[in-house]
């Protein structure tokens, strides 16, 4: 059987959760309720995961938090969420519904569906309309079914079902077509570049060293990633590592300067100049106004950035 596990890090990180496989050949996959899955399926306190996580709600109320941007609960919704994104769920009550869980290996038959979930985490919530409601639940039920027999051959029907209700569920939270359609080596290389810059531990973030690992020019990255998202690979990058900032200061009590590290800028003034740049706020400002879960309100107003203005 897979497990759901916090591991706690030092105060300066996010608490991480975590897929325990106990055994080689065991299926790194987990199915069930908010009640099955265990407690920390419905953590009210930020958490990244290590996995992928699909959760489907059919009832509660309170408010659902992801990177930072609350969601009120109406049930049906329907939520992806990426590896390392930091989420938690505020003044939860009478949560129900289904949660999945599966790390990488488990999208080896199916090596597309990386790109749909990718897709489907920058949708921040599907609201599926009473047939398709009745369709995502008759998946879920039919994984749940599917899991516990065990069968030969289950680990492939999972994942094609898993194959199918991503589909659909792009299918039902596609925006209207726009534009000429992405080429497929764009669109590869964009997805491949999206999970590379969402890596929390990552060093060097150059455009350069992203070109590298993709084994492209910079030239050529700039070009297909402007093609498939029409953003440029630099912009992409900034506003990563903006976010990554902001979950720290909301989500630990590192300080400006460990944050500053932590979002790859190795210069904290040149970071607080970034930050407020691009935020409008001095990182302390942004701590104070986010309003941290857990952490002492006095600790979070500590800015360490100059008082002075800084031009953009």
């Amino acid at each position: 059987m897979t497990d759901l596990r916090t591991l706690r890090p030092p105060r300066n990180q996010v608490p991480l959760h975590d897929l325990e496989v106990p055994a080689p050949g065991v299926l790194p996959f987990a199915l069930g309720s908010f009640d099955t899955i265990g407690p920390l399926s419905r953590a009210a306190f930020p958490h990244r995961h290590s996995f992928h996580e699909v959760v489907y709600v059919t009832e509660g109320r309170g408010t659902h938090v992801l990177d930072l941007v609350e969601w009120p609960l109406e049930p049906p919704q329907l939520w992806v969420l990426l590896p390392g994104q930091v989420h938690h769920w505020a003044g939860a009550h009478g949560l129900d519904g289904w949660v999945l869980l599966f790390n990488e290996d488990f999208l080896l038959r199916h090596p597309e569906d990386a790109g749909l979930l990718r897709v489907l985490a920058g949708r921040p919530w599907l609201r599926p309309d009473r047939a398709q409601d009745r369709a995502i639940t008759g998946l879920f039920g039919e994984m749940l079914r599917e899991h516990q027999a065990g069968e030969p051959g289950f680990p492939g029907v999972l994942q094609a079902y898993l194959h199918v209700l991503l589909v659909r569920a792009l299918r039902a939270s596609a925006p209207a077509p726009s534009g000429r359609p992405v080429a497929p080596r764009a669109a590869e290389l964009a997805d491949r570049f999206g999970r590379l810059i969402a890596d929390p531990d990552r060093a060097d973030r150059t455009v350069g060293s992203f070109a590298r690992e993709l084994g492209v020019s910079t030239g050529r990255l700039h070009e297909l990633v402007k093609e498939a998202t029409g953003r440029t690979p630099a912009l992409l990058i900034r506003r990563q590592q903006i976010l990554e900032a902001k979950r720290l200061l909301v989500a630990t009590e590192l300080t400006v300067r460990e944050v500053a590290a932590g979002a790859g800028f190795p210069d904290p003034s040149y970071f607080c100049r970034f930050f407020r740049r691009e935020v409008g706020l001095t990182p302390g400002e942004f701590r104070a106004r986010a309003g941290g879960n857990h952490h002492d309100p006095g600790a979070r107003s500590i800015d360490g950035c100059p008082a002075e203005p800084v031009p953009s």
